[in-house]
């Protein structure tokens, strides 16, 4: 090793079992995004990798954490390696701690310190502690969960040859175990025959637990604490679903799982909608068939009705199948409900509902948080007034409206952003008191109207552009967020519907569908009158 200012590093000669690997770990460091590195080492002696990683890796800036036991201190010569790992780590003059415990108790201690840490996690780890099996797996199940994503980790001896690698007196065996628990979430960088293992994480950091008696703590996304989301699709809302799915997974970091309430999908809609779903671990898909009662035969209109009694959870977060989410949903996801069993955002259309259900203020059911628990406790109450909408002008949200009156918290339109650039741009009474400025770069944009306009709604000047969605015939005109939710479409399995013949007659049957329709619509009025 080198020496800075006439200072001798303290290695002793005989024991260097790091130098070998010097050049195989400078071809990794292009791949530590963070300009200020944090490392964590488990077992680091007298500190050769430590060393090398603070001058090589930390270049600019960074630290390092090293725990190891050094005999507890008990004898002379666990004194003498810490007294040279201190010596050598002052040395370089970049920040280190060094931690002398065993392995558990010392990462348990950071992992409590990270719990309230802002900038919690490490981006580069090396196991090198017991040859055990099992204290392997414990070393990389807990130094995991101090990882970052995109951290480099790093298992030293995966090929020790001193005892058979079966043993579970080998660290093979537990890193073996640790890498199928963690299937999945990480890639693998080292070649089969490399002596070290070596992985990069691809999932997010969830430490997973919290601290008594500590402030500051960020429950959702340092600790990874789920989210339950809940999308209702049948075949023909398959591909608007798959968008959905994929961008609320794209842009949210915590652990999600999606549970699709199916109307009617048949096996190959549910493989895409799989396929359709970035590659992350920690975000799954189940899905629900709904039963529905005979006098509700719009299945789709009242599924977040029928889910509440099936979904395996007691929180959800109900998305209508036709949005595009643009932001992390967690600050959706952790919004306080103050007592309240529902949150919802105000309905831009009817912000005070319409006639015959006149509610101050109406919300829009497209976007809904649900204490399910809350809800359940009168949920046989609901389903028999959902009798009373079943021809009501917005059945289900007509519903929601009814029951929920004064009983719901407001979330920002941000969330649940509707009419752009069609109906939210007419000003009237009732929208006066509505910031319509929160429509601009919203969270989720829900793309109300038709997926197929009648030829009425294409011709009315009063709403122009019409009010539609991108994947009909007559797609979403002006909307500031149609291209963008045909470039998610590309990232799903229906990549490349938009320019597929099957897509181009359907569209030219439903033009022609809605023409034919006003034509007799028109036929019909002149015939009426004529009798008179």
């Amino acid at each position: 090793m080198s020496t800075k200012d006439n200072v001798e590093y303290r290695f002793t000669p005989t024991q260097d079992w790091f130098s070998v690997n010097v050049d195989s770990w400078r071809l990794l460091f292009p791949l530590v995004e963070s300009k200020s590195p944090r490392v964590l080492e488990v077992g680091s002696w007298e500190g050769r990798s430590a060393v090398f990683l603070l001058t090589e890796l930390c270049t600019n800036s960074g630290d390092i954490t090293c725990i190891d036991h050094f005999d507890l201190m008990s004898t002379e010569a666990g004194r003498e390696r810490y007294t040279n790992i201190t010596h050598n780590l002052s040395i370089t003059g970049k920040p280190f701690r060094v931690i002398d415990e065993f392995s558990i108790p010392g990462l348990m201690r950071l992992l409590e310190e990270e719990t309230t840490s802002p900038d919690a996690g490490y981006d580069w780890i090396y196991v090198d502690g017991s040859h055990e099996a099992d204290d392997t797996f414990l070393d990389g199940e807990l130094c995991w969960r101090l990882a970052r994503k995109g951290a480099i980790i790093i298992f030293d001896d995966y090929h020790w040859d001193t005892e058979p690698e079966e043993s579970i007196h080998h660290p093979k065996r537990g890193i073996d175990s640790f890498m199928t628990l963690h299937s999945g979430e990480f890639e693998v960088l080292s070649s089969p025959t490399q002596y070290q293992m070596i992985l990069r994480k691809t999932s997010s950091m969830r430490i997973g637990f919290l601290v008594k008696d500590k402030a500051h703590q960020n429950i959702g996304e340092a600790f990874g604490y789920g989210m339950n989301i809940a999308i209702a699709t049948d075949p023909a809302y398959a591909m608007a679903a798959a968008v959905a799915i994929h961008s609320v997974i794209a842009h949210t970091k915590s652990r999600l799982t999606i549970y699709v309430l199916d109307l009617g999908l048949g096996d190959n809609d549910r493989d895409k909608l799989r396929r359709s779903m970035p590659r992350r671990a920690d975000a799954t898909m189940v899905f629900i068939p709904l039963d529905y009662a005979s006098e509700r035969k719009e299945k789709a209109t009242w599924a977040k009705i029928d889910m509440i009694d099936v979904l395996p959870v007691e929180r959800v977060l109900y998305l209508d199948a036709d949005v595009l989410v643009r932001a992390d949903i967690w600050g959706l996801w952790s919004t306080d409900l103050r007592g309240k069993p529902i949150g919802a955002a105000i309905d831009v259309g009817f912000p005070e509902g319409h006639s015959g259900t006149v509610r101050k203020p109406y919300f829009n059911a497209g976007v809904l948080l649900l204490d399910l628990a809350a809800v359940r406790r009168t949920l046989q109450a609901l389903q028999g007034a959902a009798r009373e909408y079943t021809t009501s002008r917005f059945r289900d949200q007509d519903l929601l409206n009814a029951y929920f009156e004064a009983n719901w918290a407001e979330v920002s339109l941000k969330w649940n952003a509707q009419g752009i650039a069609t109906y939210a741009e007419l000003p009237t009474e009732a929208r006066q008191n509505i910031d319509m400025g929160l429509l601009k770069n919203p969270y989720i944009v829900h793309f109300t109207g038709p997926v197929n306009p009648t030829l009425e709604v294409v011709l009315n000047p009063y709403v122009q552009p019409y009010t539609a969605k991108p994947w009909g015939y007559a797609g979403a005109p002006g909307h500031p967020h149609g291209e963008e939710w045909w470039n998610v479409v590309e990232q799903t399995a229906w990549k490349g519907w938009r320019a597929s013949e099957e897509y181009r007659m359907l569209c030219a049957s439903e033009k022609e569908r809605a023409i034919r329709a006003a034509v007799d619509k028109f036929e019909q009025t002149v015939e009426q009158r004529l009798e008179v």
